[in-house]
C-alpha cells in the first residue's frame, strides 16, 4: 500500500497523467494530485518524478516493501529536508521546523555553514545550518529502508546547442510553449493575480495570462522605484495594478519575521521586500504568478556578458550569482575557520558535468543548480507560504529549460542586451520598449537605509552583542560596519549578510 505522507506543489500535466492512471480529473486539486503521486508510484516506481511537470516535493510510505520514497522536482522549486536520528529513524519534510518538532531530533548549529554563507549570502549545497539536517537536492529522489538513505539523481541539466535555427524561430518556440504552459498553471475555477516589476519576465507572464490584477512594490525614493514602469505596463495591458509602498520602518521590522519563516538565514536584501509584498498581496488573493527562472535559463544577468572573458578561470571562482567575501577576509572575520570548507567545492561536480561547454552555459548551469535552489526558489516558497499565498512560476518549467538548453549562447546574450530570444518572444505581445527594457533587477534602497542612524540601531546592537562575539572577530566586523557608515557603500552586502545571520541565530538558538 502506498501512503502519501507529505506533498507540496502543483502538477501541470495532470490531465495526461489522470488519463494514463485512470484518475477522475474532476477531483479537487488536492485529491487529484495525491492520487497521481500514489498511483504513479505504484505504476512507475522511482521513474515517477521524471514524468511530472511542475513544482513538487513529496514523501511516500511504501508499506509493502517497508520503504520510504522522497522526491524533489527538477529545479528545486519546493524544498525538502531530511534528518536521520541516532536510532536510525528518518525525519523528513518540506519544513525544517516540522522536523525539529519530532522525537529524536537534536538541535545543533552547523558552524561550517557560516563560511559558505559569508560568501554566497545563502545556504548553498546539501548541508544546512542545522547539523544533520540535509536538503534533498533538485532532480533527486531518496529511498530509505533499514535505517539507510540511498539518494539517486534522476535529472541533470544538459546543454546541446543547435546552431541551425534563427533567432525568430527560437522566439516562436518560446512563445508557443509559454502559451501552452499558461493553460496548465491553474484550473478553470481558480483565479490568479500576477506579480509585476518593471522587467520583461513578469511583464511577459502578465501579458500571456488571464490575470486581471497585477501587484507591484515600490519606494518613495524614485531612484529605486520600478512601480511606475510596472503601472505603465499594466495600463497598456488593461490590467489593474496594486502598488505596495515599502517604507524603511516596515522593511527593518520584517527582518526577524523573514529569518524565522525562511528557516535558514538569507542575505538577499530583496527577500525582505518580497515578504512584505507577499503579505500585502495575500490580503486580496491566494494565488499569484511570478516570473522566476527566465534569467538563469535564457541569460538574464549582466555578468553573463563577461562569460567569454572568464573562460577557464570560471572553475576557480564562480560558485553562483553572488560571491561577496573571499577566504582571506573570512579568516580575519570568523572566530573559527575550517580550511576544508570552501564554496567552490559545492560547484565542482557541475564543472565536471559541463566539461567542454561554452562559458555562458557553464555559468547558467551553476546558477540553475546552486543559486536558484538556494536563494530564489527558497525565498519564493518560504515567504509565500508564510503569508498564506501560493505562487506559481510559469517560466520555470523543464520544457522551457529544454528550449534554453538547445539555444546557442549568442541568442541569450549579445553586445546590446541579454535574454535576446526571450525578449523576442515577449515582443509578440509587448511593445519593444518594454520587451527590450534594460534589466534593473529587484532593487532595494538598503544600501542607503542601512547607513541611516534612524534605522540601523538594531544592526549596530547586533554587531556588538555577545552572540556576535561567539562567531566573529568583533574588531573586524565593526570595522567593516564603520567603513560602510563612513562612505564605503560597497560594504553594505557584507554588513547585511552578517546581520541577517545574527538575527536568524537569535530566532532559532536564543528565543527558542
Amino acid at each position: 500500500m502506498m501512503k502519501l505522507i507529505e506533498y507540496r506543489g502543483h502538477i501541470r500535466n495532470y490531465r495526461e497523467l489522470c488519463s494514463e492512471l485512470d484518475i477522475d480529473s474532476t477531483l479537487s486539486r488536492e485529491q487529484r494530485e495525491s492520487e497521481i503521486i500514489t498511483k504513479g508510484y505504484e505504476k512507475w516506481g522511482s521513474a515517477l518524478p521524471d514524468k511530472l511537470y511542475g513544482m513538487f516535493a513529496f514523501c511516500i510510505s511504501d508499506t509493502e516493501n517497508d520503504e520510504i520514497f522522497c522526491a524533489r522536482d527538477h529545479f528545486g522549486t519546493k524544498p525538502f529536508y531530511y534528518y536521520i536520528t541516532e536510532s536510525g529513524k528518518l525525519l523528513c519534510g518540506t519544513m525544517i521546523r516540522g522536523i525539529m518538532e519530532q522525537e529524536g531530533f537534536v538541535k545543533e548549529l552547523n558552524t561550517d555553514m557560516l563560511q559558505i554563507y559569508m560568501s554566497l549570502t545563502y545556504v548553498g549545497g546539501e548541508d544546512t545550518f542545522f547539523k544533520g539536517v540535509k536538503k534533498l537536492m533538485p532532480g533527486c529522489y531518496m529511498k530509505f529502508a533499514d535505517g539507510r538513505a540511498e539518494i539517486t539523481r534522476y535529472w541533470t541539466p544538459t546543454f546541446n546547442p543547435d546552431n541551425s535555427r534563427s533567432l525568430e524561430e527560437w522566439g516562436d518556440e518560446i512563445h508557443s510553449l509559454t502559451r501552452q504552459i499558461m493553460t496548465e498553471v491553474k484550473d478553470d475555477d481558480e483565479t490568479a493575480e500576477s506579480f509585476l516589476s518593471g522587467g520583461v519576465d513578469s511583464s511577459y507572464v502578465l501579458a500571456m495570462s488571464d490575470a486581471e490584477v497585477s501587484n507591484s512594490c515600490g519606494y518613495d525614493d524614485e531612484r529605486f522605484d520600478e512601480s511606475g514602469m510596472a503601472k505603465q505596463t499594466a495600463d497598456l495591458l488593461g490590467r489593474k495594478n496594486n502598488r505596495c509602498v515599502i517604507t524603511p520602518e516596515a522593511y527593518f521590522e520584517a527582518v526577524p519575521y523573514v529569518m524565522y519563516n525562511m528557516e535558514q538565514p538569507l542575505g538577499d536584501a530583496s527577500a525582505i521586500a518580497f515578504a512584505v509584498a507577499c503579505r500585502e498581496t495575500a490580503k486580496h488573493t491566494k494565488l499569484c504568478y511570478s516570473g522566476e527562472g527566465a534569467d538563469e535559463f535564457f541569460g538574464g544577468y549582466n555578468m553573463y556578458r563577461n562569460a567569454e572573458r572568464y573562460g577557464e578561470n570560471l572553475r576557480t571562482f564562480y560558485v553562483g550569482n553572488t560571491n561577496i567575501m573571499k577566504e582571506d577576509e573570512k579568516k580575519r572575520i570568523l572566530a573559527s575557520y575550517n580550511d576544508e570548507v570552501l564554496p567552490i567545492n559545492i560547484a565542482k561536480h557541475i564543472y565536471e558535468e559541463t566539461e567542454g561547454l561554452d562559458p555562458l552555459s557553464i555559468m547558467s548551469d551553476v546558477d540553475i543548480q546552486i543559486w536558484l535552489e538556494g536563494d530564489i526558489y527558497l525565498n519564493v516558497d518560504k515567504m509565500s507560504e508564510a503569508a498564506g499565498l501560493e505562487i506559481r512560476m510559469p517560466l520555470t518549467d523543464r520544457r522551457m529549460f529544454d528550449i534554453a538548453s538547445r539555444m546557442p549562447s549568442c541568442y541569450k546574450v549579445n553586445d546590446e542586451t541579454n535574454k535576446v530570444a526571450l525578449r523576442t518572444a515577449a515582443a509578440k505581445v509587448l511593445p519593444e520598449e518594454i520587451a527590450f527594457r534594460k534589466k534593473l533587477g529587484f532593487i532595494v534602497p538598503i544600501r542607503i537605509w542601512l547607513a541611516d542612524e534612524r534605522y540601523n540601531s538594531d544592526v549596530r546592537a547586533k554587531f556588538s552583542s555577545d552572540i556576535a562575539a561567539k562567531f566573529f572577530n568583533m574588531d573586524e566586523i565593526n570595522a567593516i560596519f564603520e567603513e560602510y557608515i563612513g562612505g564605503n557603500s560597497d560594504n553594505w552586502r557584507k554588513v547585511w549578510t552578517i546581520y541577517t545571520f545574527l538575527v536568524w541565530y537569535e530566532e532559532y538558538f536564543v528565543k527558542r
